[in-house]
C-alpha cells in the first residue's frame, strides 16, 4: 500500500484532531496573520480620533450574548480608543437581555486599565424600554428617560450627567449592536438630530449598512470579527478578535492543504489503475 492509498484511508478523526489544532494553536500562541484594514473601518477610527479630547461619546451596547464574538471586541476596542483620548462615555442599551449587564461588566474592566471613575469618566444609563421613543427623549433631556443609571443611582448625584443633559452635549454616537437598532440610531439620531453615528454589527448585517455609508449617514462601519480585529490592530491592542481571525485563518489553511492533498491522491490512485491496465 502507497502513501495515497493510505491518505484515502486515513480515519476521519485524525482530521478532526488537525483541525482541533489548527484553532488551539492561535488561542496559546500569537500567529499575527496579515490584517488588512478595510476604507471603512479606518473611517470609524478616524472619526473617533480627530475627536477633541475630553469629547462626551455614546457607546451602544445594543447587542445579545449569543453575538460578543464579534461585538465585545468592539466594544472593548472602542473604550480603549476612547479612553486613550480621555473620552467621557455614557453608555446604554436598547435591548432587555444581555446588553445592560454586559456594559456594565465590560465598561468596568476597561475602567480598571486606566484608571477611570465610574459617575466622573463614564456612566452605565442600562435599558428603557420602546428604543424609538427612547431616542427621540434623549435629544430633550436624558434624564427625563432615565432618571437612574443602571445601578439605581440618580443621575443628578452623577458629576458627568451634571453636565451632560441631551444631545447638544455629545459629539458621536458609537453604536455595536446585532440587530436593527443601529437602523434607528442612523435614521432618527443622525437624520433628525445631526449627530454623527459609527457602528460595528455583526458580519451579516454589514451589507446592508453600506447604503447607509455611501448616503454619508453613518460615519464608517466594523462588519463582524474582521471588523472588530481591524480595529484592534488600530488601536494597538490586539484581543480576542485578532485570535479569532488567526485560528480562522490557521483552519481555513488546513482545508486548503487537505484538499490538495485530497485530490492529489485521486489523480495518482487513477494513474496508478490506469497504468496498471
Amino acid at each position: 500500500m502507497d502513501i495515497w492509498e493510505k491518505l484515502d484511508g486515513i480515519d476521519r478523526r485524525w482530521i478532526y484532531l488537525l483541525m482541533f489544532i489548527s484553532v488551539l494553536i492561535p488561542t496559546i500562541f500569537v500567529v499575527k496573520f496579515p490584517i488588512e484594514l478595510t476604507p471603512e473601518a479606518e473611517q470609524l477610527y478616524n472619526a473617533v480620533e480627530e475627536l477633541p479630547d475630553s469629547s462626551v461619546i455614546m457607546l451602544t451596547f445594543d447587542y445579545y450574548a449569543s453575538a460578543l464574538a464579534e461585538t465585545e471586541p468592539m466594544s472593548i476596542a472602542a473604550l480603549r480608543h476612547m479612553w486613550r483620548k480621555d473620552m467621557k462615555i455614557i453608555t446604554l442599551s436598547n435591548i432587555p437581555l444581555g446588553g445592560p449587564t454586559i456594559a456594565e461588566r465590560v465598561t468596568r474592566e476597561i475602567a480598571e486599565e486606566f484608571g477611570k471613575v465610574y459617575g466622573v469618566d463614564f456612566v452605565n444609563l442600562g435599558y428603557k424600554a420602546n428604543y424609538v421613543a427612547v431616542m427621540h427623549g434623549l435629544a430633550s433631556s436624558i434624564e427625563s428617560i432615565f432618571p437612574t443609571d443602571y445601578s439605581g443611582t440618580p443621575l443628578a448625584e452623577l458629576p458627568l450627567m451634571q453636565e451632560v443633559k441631551n444631545y447638544d452635549d455629545m459629539t458621536f454616537i458609537y453604536c455595536v449592536a446585532d440587530n436593527a437598532t443601529v437602523d434607528y440610531w442612523v435614521s432618527i439620531v443622525n437624520a433628525q438630530y445631526g449627530i454623527p453615528v459609527g457602528a460595528g454589527v455583526t458580519a451579516v448585517m454589514a451589507p446592508k449598512m453600506y447604503s447607509f455609508l455611501e448616503a454619508g449617514q453613518m460615519t464608517g462601519l466594523l462588519g463582524g470579527m474582521k471588523g472588530a480585529a481591524e480595529y484592534e490592530k488600530m488601536v494597538g491592542a490586539l484581543g480576542t478578535a485578532t485570535i479569532g481571525m488567526d485560528a480562522q485563518s490557521m483552519s481555513h489553511l488546513l482545508i486548503i492543504f487537505l484538499v490538495i492533498v485530497g485530490n492529489l491522491g485521486f489523480f495518482m490512485k487513477r494513474r496508478k489503475s490506469k497504468g496498471a491496465e
